[in-house]
């Protein structure tokens, strides 16, 4: 008598059950988290508050020293703008502004107001040549980020008061920049729509399309609930929440389809729904397993990065990826349970309809067969002319600059905007980016070295003015360097450098003080080049991980090589594209840096993302491989039961964040486009043709392992046993 070894269910087969036979626990437990979530952050409200620190850096230093030493000189500043075509010199103009600089000294938060005109006989340097354009100077207590929202409101409501007649007010600076919310767009709407459509043209069935979106709307909405929670104990950006709302969606849904056409799969192939689930959620549920703990990984690896302003949005991001992973492999096994036996009917009648038209049923998958076969006919064409195509897209990240966009690149409705607009008309481009040079004398005054780094200054080609700020027996000054040259242009970051490294030295020599070039304009140079100087170690480990992974999953060598290089040129490509558009202005897009977060950010999810269509697709071919051990019938059966579900899910990916190059705001639009373009490369291109093709060339090598190596790994199991 021969005994049969029954093989113990895996624990995603476990959790499949558990969520099935309970499924109304499993839903109202879901439901009581998001509720929870959602009511708790509504009452506690959101501390969003940006950081960007870079401890070490010049800029930081300055910053701090002012903060320590003179601390009214350390908060930000507001231009209060103004423009009458007629001269702001007039009596009664200057009267109304004068006045309306006064209540402007009453409000909160403000320690100083520099008026546009001059006392005694000082030349008069904050109206323009032509005597049209002016500027007021509101020195307040706190940085740009700290300055509450209703305050910077109050002091531009009071200053655009005063434009009536011929005389136009606007308020300019990083804090009136941030109290201008832009108002929502339909991103996040046309972005569900969109990915609705595709589902019910991919299922036929509303019931079935709307699943995934189900399980995405509840992941969202409980990650935005913690991250606004978490907003009151860590320090998170002002701009998480619809990177959440764009992550979110884009990977709840593609996990949920993953399992969910597995599930459809299984029942087309005469399982029961019970079966059907439990097989899903220990194939694809472990595919998607495995493919999330891949992009939170990558993501937790910013914070390694030590920058302020990504490491609240790398741990909220990584647990909105957590959560979305968990309702695809707890809520939606639920849903299954609930509506299973809706979704096992209609799979029967569209298998029945199928059958009276044809004489056989229509075998699923025979077009991506042919295709495979197609590819296999001629692979070195297949891999060739693509890796040319991706190269080429890819050749524009050699050209990218780093930075961050400024009032310049917003839309001209905002008095922000305005305001830089009319600095740059009357002043020149580079007194919307001032150099503060803080000038410290170590206990001794510093008024006269502030003076010869004033003269110095001004000498030196590429500085428009300088302006010396009285520092009244301090032994820290401040200079004002105003550039040439518009902040976020490159010559600006050049004589950030020249004065750093050339011009300051000897000034500082001479009078026995220290310099530090810091200012807005600085801190941003200075943390474009960390990103940038970091970025290659982030890339090697996030490839190097992933790597890893692939070689302990799939035992193979050629794979994560192969893998490795495929995913970089799809990021390459998206960088690429994603620089022609907002770097060089193409489509009439606004030219200006790439924001300087926004490239590692959309490595980290990307990299990750497409090991989802990665792993997924190599787990059906690596299944067959160990079934029959035919590697050309292991590349077309992988390709034939994933091709069409991978191609869903990358158009619903590509719609949703595509969908958010409707909204306002610069930042999301840059990633909106990386991330679609990403996402389409790596579907179409790579996993549908140079992935196939590479397979098809190395044949049975491509599962080739040493066996040194082999006996040395730990083995992870894909495949439903």
């Amino acid at each position: 008598m021969t005994l049969t070894r029954v093989r113990p269910p895996s624990v995603f087969e476990r959790l499949a059950g558990w969520s099935g036979r309970h499924r109304w626990t499993a839903v109202l437990l879901w439901t009581l988290v998001l509720a929870g979530t959602t009511v708790g952050a509504n009452l506690a409200g959101s501390q969003f508050r940006n950081d960007f620190t870079l401890p070490g850096a010049e800029s930081q230093q300055a910053q701090n020293l002012l903060a320590e030493r003179a601390s009214t000189r350390a908060g930000t500043t507001l231009d209060v703008v103004v423009r009458d075509p007629a001269g702001v010199g007039r009596p009664d103009v200057r009267s109304r502004i004068e006045a309306m600089l006064a209540q402007v000294r009453t409000l909160p938060h403000v320690v100083e107001v520099i008026s546009p005109y001059p006392q005694g006989g000082a030349p008069p340097t904050a109206i323009s040549g032509d005597g049209t354009i002016a500027y007021a100077t509101v020195a307040l207590d706190v940085l740009a980020e700290d300055v509450p929202v209703e305050d910077t409101r109050a002091i531009i409501t009071t200053a655009r008061s005063a434009g009536t007649g011929g005389l136009t007010v606007e308020v300019g600076g990083d804090a009136a920049r941030a109290a201008e919310e832009a108002e929502g767009g339909a991103a996040e709407g046309a972005g569900l729509l969109a990915a609705l459509v595709i589902l019910v043209l991919l299922f036929g069935s509303l019931l079935a399309a709307s699943l995934p979106i189900v399980i995405a709307v509840f992941a969202v909405g409980t990650a935005i609930g913690l991250v606004t929670l978490a907003s009151h104990v860590a320090t998170v950006a002002d701009f998480t929440t619809p990177l959440v709302i764009l992550v979110g969606l884009g990977v709840g849904i593609d996990y949920a389809l993953l399992v969910f056409s597995r599930f459809r799969s299984e029942l087309a192939d005469g399982a029961d729904r019970v079966a059907a689930a439990r097989v899903a959620s220990d194939t694809a549920g472990r595919t998607v397993f495995f493919a999330g703990t891949t992009v939170i990984i990558a993501l937790l690896g910013l914070v390694l990065l030590g920058l302020g302003a990504l490491q609240g949005v790398a741990v909220a991001l990584a647990v909105t990826v957590l959560v979305t992973m968990l309702a695809a492999l707890v809520l939606l096994p639920a849903l299954l349970g609930l509506f299973g036996a809706r979704l096992e009917r209609t799979v029967t009648r569209r298998a029945e309809k199928a059958a009276r038209r044809d004489r056989e049923p229509r075998e699923e998958g025979r077009l991506w067969r042919r295709w495979s076969d197609a590819v296999a006919r001629r692979p070195w064409p297949a891999v060739l002319l693509p890796l040319l195509a991706l190269g080429a897209l890819s050749v524009p990240v050699l050209d990218m600059r780093l930075g961050f966009a400024d009032a310049g690149n917003d839309a001209g409705s905002k008095t922000s905007t305005r305001a830089y607009d009319l600095l740059a008309t009357g002043f020149g481009p580079g007194v919307n980016g001032p150099l503060v040079v803080v000038v410290n004398a170590a206990g001794r005054p510093a008024e006269a070295a502030a003076t010869a780094v004033q003269r110095t200054l001004a000498a030196t080609p590429g500085v428009a003015s300088a302006v010396a700020i009285p520092a009244s027996g301090s032994d820290v000054a401040t200079v004002i360097a105003f550039p040439e040259s518009a902040p976020q242009d490159e010559a600006t970051a050049r004589l950030v450098t020249t004065l750093r490294d050339t011009v300051l030295v000897p000034v500082a020599d001479d009078n026995g003080v220290t310099l530090l070039v810091g200012g807005s304009t600085a801190a941003v140079i200075d943390v474009s080049a960390a990103f940038a100087a970091r970025l290659p170690l982030f890339v090697a480990v996030v490839v190097g991980l992933s790597a890893l992974l692939l070689l302990v999953l799939f035992r193979s060598l050629v794979i994560p090589v192969k893998a490795a290089v495929l995913n970089l040129l799809s990021v390459g490509a998206a960088m690429g594209i994603m620089i022609m558009v907002f770097q060089h202005g193409a489509f009439g897009v606004a030219p200006g840096p790439i924001e300087a977060y926004v490239p590692v950010m959309i490595f980290a999810i990307v990299f990750g993302l497409s090991m989802d269509y990665e792993v997924f697709l190599l787990a059906r071919m690596h299944e067959e491989w160990a079934r029959t051990h035919d590697a050309p019938r292991a590349v077309r059966e992988g390709l034939a039961t994933t091709g069409r579900v991978v191609t869903a899910a990358a158009a619903i990916m590509v719609v949703v964040f595509g969908a958010f190059l409707l909204s306002p705001d610069r930042m999301l639009q840059q990633f909106g486009l990386g991330l679609a373009v990403a996402v389409l490369v790596d579907a179409v291109i790579v996993r549908c043709l140079l992935l196939p093709a590479v397979m098809h060339l190395f044949g049975t090598r491509a599962w080739w392992l040493p066996a040194v190596i082999a006996r040395r790994l730990p083995r992870l199991a894909l495949e439903h046993q």
